[in-house]
């Protein structure tokens, strides 16, 4: 096996590994928002997301940025909201 191909593999690893966390993302933020839904309590918490982007951008050890940090996270957020 190539060096090349030996990266690709663990590209295609990674990548694996992202859908199944999203998926997982997902299947939670269902959850929360039924729960909420039964507590009479809105779904979309603008305060919540800002707090989830900054602890995220704390704890990042990089090599992605601060702004990669948010900009994925914002998409993210987005996709959810649009799946739900």
């Amino acid at each position: 096996m190539s060096e090349l191909e030996r990266l690709r593999g663990e590209v295609a690893a990674a990548d694996r590994a992202i859908l199944a966390a999203a998926n997982r993302r997902l299947e939670l933020v269902r959850e929360i928002k039924a729960h909420k839904e039964r507590n009479g309590v809105g779904f979309v918490d603008p305060d919540q997301e800002r707090r989830l982007i900054e602890a995220l951008q704390r704890e990042n050890p990089g090599p992605l940025s601060d702004a990669g940090v948010r900009e994925l996270y914002e998409r993210i957020l987005e996709l959810v909201k649009r799946e739900l």
